[in-house]
């Protein structure tokens, strides 16, 4: 039988279908969700490189790295996006539940958006099962209030709706600090795709792995920058296989 996992760049990667990682996730834990640009973080980025070891679940969202690593090694694993990984985990009947889960939100404008969309399909989600998130040091996240605010309501889940290199940390460190034992789930903007607070991204081209381009095309000046780091991941890749990069590591570009 094959195994669901492969270690890559040091990480353990779930490889296995969407419905199994699903269902792993939606016990108390951590899974996180890395994109290719943040997974050139690892060598120098000590924080985020401990959330991925200490995650739970690393699910396979980035195409790039999935096809890279098929190529490199002959293998054959498939890919878990994060946008059909909350399409699925939304399916669960618990999220038709008031109050069993806490929304951590990137900003007040993105909970109304998020919010709207929520109640239109069904979900009994309010501005109170909402956290908006202060802008947090990458170098030093720490946030006592959520802790607080965490322990006091005990959520079945947590859905982290931040930025890649910051909602993997504030992630773990929920894990680590909180009483309660949710399953927490660092998506990133996969529901922005769904209710319009980010670019909307078709099933098919999330399929097909054209959710980058649908995003630089949309906002060129803030996703060309973030999607071109991923351009070293090739060679990252050939050198380190399932070794995790050294943070001596130096890339092409450094």
């Amino acid at each position: 039988m094959k195994t669901l996992y492969r270690n890559i760049l040091g990480v353990r990667f779930f490889v296995g279908p969407t419905s199994k990682a699903v269902e792993l996730g939606a016990h108390p834990g951590l899974v996180v969700v890395p994109a290719a640009p943040a997974l050139m973080e690892l060598a120098r980025d000590n924080d985020y490189r401990q959330a991925l070891v200490e995650a739970d679940l690393v699910i396979t969202d980035s195409g790039f790295l999935v096809l890279l690593w098929n190529l490199m090694t002959f293998d054959s694993i498939c890919r878990v996006s994060g946008l059909a990984y909350l399409k699925q985990l939304l399916a669960r009947p618990e999220f038709l539940e008031s109050g069993t889960v806490l929304w951590i939100m990137p900003s007040p404008e993105a909970m109304l958006k998020n919010l709207l969309w929520l109640k239109s399909a069904g979900y009994p989600a309010r501005e109170q099962d909402c956290y908006v998130a202060p802008k947090y040091l990458p170098e030093a996240i720490a946030d006592e209030g959520l802790v607080h605010l965490v322990n006091e309501r005990n959520p079945r889940h947590i859905i982290i709706c931040l930025g890649g290199g910051v909602q993997e940390k504030l992630g773990l460190y929920l894990k680590n600090r909180s009483q309660a034992r949710p399953a927490i789930h660092c998506i990133g903007a996969a529901i922005g795709f769904l209710s319009g607070d980010q670019v909307r991204i078709p099933s098919w081209a999330d399929r097909w792995i054209l959710g980058w381009l649908f995003r630089c095309a949309a906002n060129p000046r803030r996703f060309v920058p973030r999607y071109a780091k991923a351009l070293q991941l090739p060679f990252v890749l050939w050198r380190c296989r399932d070794r995790m990069p050294h943070p001596s590591f130096k890339t092409s570009a450094h």
